[in-house]
């Protein structure tokens, strides 16, 4: 029986040491390219900054009133106690209560 030496085999596999060729062909060419990606995520990071940033502008500007909303109505709050108090201690010094008579 003759034996094929046709049959590709071991013998054609090409290995890592026989290919001198770099895996990138042109070095240059993946600076460019990285360079361009580079540029396109800052300007799409700018663009979120700036959009971030208005959003921020917005949220401190609500929380400002919020807060002179609360303080002013705090204000209130403890005012009316404190009128209550000297209203109640300006009765008890000497006020005497009026009477009258009620006919059924």
């Amino acid at each position: 029986m003759p034996i094929s030496s046709g049959i590709k085999g071991l013998q054609s596999i090409k290995s890592m040491q026989s290919v001198v060729k770099s895996g990138i062909p042109n070095k240059e060419d993946s600076d460019f390219i990285k360079l361009y990606m580079l540029e396109k995520e800052r300007t799409r990071l700018k663009s979120e900054e700036i959009r971030i940033l208005q959003r921020l502008e917005i949220i401190q500007n609500r929380l400002k009133e919020i807060q002179l909303y609360y303080d002013e109505k705090a204000g209130e709050m403890h005012l009316p106690v404190t009128e209550e108090k000297t209203r109640k201690s300006e009765t008890e010094q000497g006020k005497d209560w009026k009477t009258m008579s009620i006919d059924y």
